[in-house]
């Protein structure tokens, strides 16, 4: 008898049952099983760069694929005076408030290449921080706890879809330094108030002017 079409389509397994009924094929068993243990080595990376934090002071938990940052950070990190926090390269949506309590002593926080549109008020409480990179993420204006970070000389809030910026209170902020707006869709307005800011370096993205504004056929 020859075989039917289906029974060639399992990798030359066949479907097991389980005891509540299912089936599970071969091919799904084995993707589960790759996936337990990538997130396996995922949680051996994070404890291991924790422990290595605990030597040189800088908490580097990029490419961890991390979709949020784990409470039991905040445990292993309990008695050290971390100076910088990288979590990079991630798919984190929300930063816990809490980092702001915990980590109150860093001096640069890399969040980007996330998946974030805010930040939680309570990292007002970062004193010490001078760089803060939100690049390649999902805000739609600059956070407000920026203008209130006392020690803030560099931001870094590249290619993300920003299209206003709060020009005054940005002017008033004596310790920044250096701000990048760069793939940001800045309004006119917006590009117009920034270039009058003569004490921060402001780096941003020439203006894709819309086809009714080179005609000036504006409605």
């Amino acid at each position: 008898m020859r075989p039917h079409l289906t029974d060639l389509t399992n990798n030359g397994g066949s479907a097991e049952e389980s005891e509540d009924g299912s089936t599970t094929t071969p091919a799904a068993y084995h993707q589960a099983m790759m996936c337990t243990r990538q997130a396996g080595k995922a949680i051996i990376r994070v404890v291991g760069r924790c422990n290595d934090a605990k030597e040189n002071e800088n908490l580097d938990l990029s490419d961890c694929q991390l979709m949020q940052v784990p409470d039991a950070i905040f445990l292993l990190m309990r008695n050290t005076n971390l100076k910088t926090c990288d979590l990079s390269s991630n798919v984190i949506t929300k930063i816990p408030p809490q980092l702001g309590h915990k980590f109150s002593c860093i001096r640069k926080l890399n969040l980007s290449h996330n998946r974030m549109s805010k930040l939680p008020e309570e990292l007002r409480n970062l004193g010490q921080l001078s760089i803060l990179n939100i690049s390649h993420n999902a805000f739609l204006n600059v956070p407000r706890i920026v203008y209130e970070l006392p020690k803030l000389e560099q931001l870094n809030a590249e290619k993300n879809y920003i299209a206003d910026v709060d020009t005054d209170r940005l002017r008033r902020r004596v310790s920044i330094k250096l701000v990048n707006l760069k793939e940001n869709p800045l309004s006119k307005e917006a590009e117009g108030q920034l270039a009058t800011i003569s004490n921060i370096t402001i780096h941003f993205s020439p203006r894709v002017m819309e086809e009714w504004e080179q005609t000036g056929d504006g409605y």
